[in-house]
């Protein structure tokens, strides 16, 4: 983790994940073998809106890895709603800054976090396709429970 920062917050932070949020979904568009067109036109602001509802009556947490020019090249975005359910809503690290414990670092910030606020349950969606991720999430004691189906329209 060469000189990174770490910087925590609530939503008044989300802004500032924006251009790696991007970086996530071209990410998901690239794996997803059945759901492009989602990707290809989901946007940061209904992201956003999305994680905003579902906290109503909960709590966001926002981290964001900071390198040494101020830029974010990390974050993880969690959850809380109102039902003591925790959620890892969003991770992810540029590709540059991987493989140097920052998603590590984030992940026990994050889970640190929910604990902390009593979660009585933890989750984490995981897109099809980017299954590899799945070893990630293991080493912090997530594994699949249930597959969700959904309908393509058209």
């Amino acid at each position: 983790m060469n000189n990174v920062t770490f910087l925590t917050g609530n939503e008044d932070l989300i802004d500032r994940t924006e251009f790696l949020w991007e970086d996530l979904n071209k990410h998901h568009l690239t794996l997803s073998p059945h759901f492009k067109e989602y990707y290809s036109t989901l946007t940061f602001a209904d992201r956003k809106q999305a994680i905003l509802q579902k906290a109503l009556g909960g709590e966001i947490r926002v981290d964001i890895a900071i390198n040494d020019s101020g830029k974010p090249v990390a974050y993880c975005t969690s959850s809380m709603d109102r039902w003591s359910t925790g959620e890892i809503e969003s991770i992810f690290v540029s590709p540059h800054f991987r493989r140097q414990g920052i998603g590590t670092a984030l992940m026990k910030k994050a889970l640190q976090w929910l604990n902390s606020k009593g979660a009585k349950k933890k989750i984490v969606s995981v897109a099809t396709g980017n299954e590899q991720a799945y070893v990630f999430y293991k080493q912090f004691g997530f594994y699949p429970r249930r597959t969700l189906l959904e309908q393509k329209s058209g």
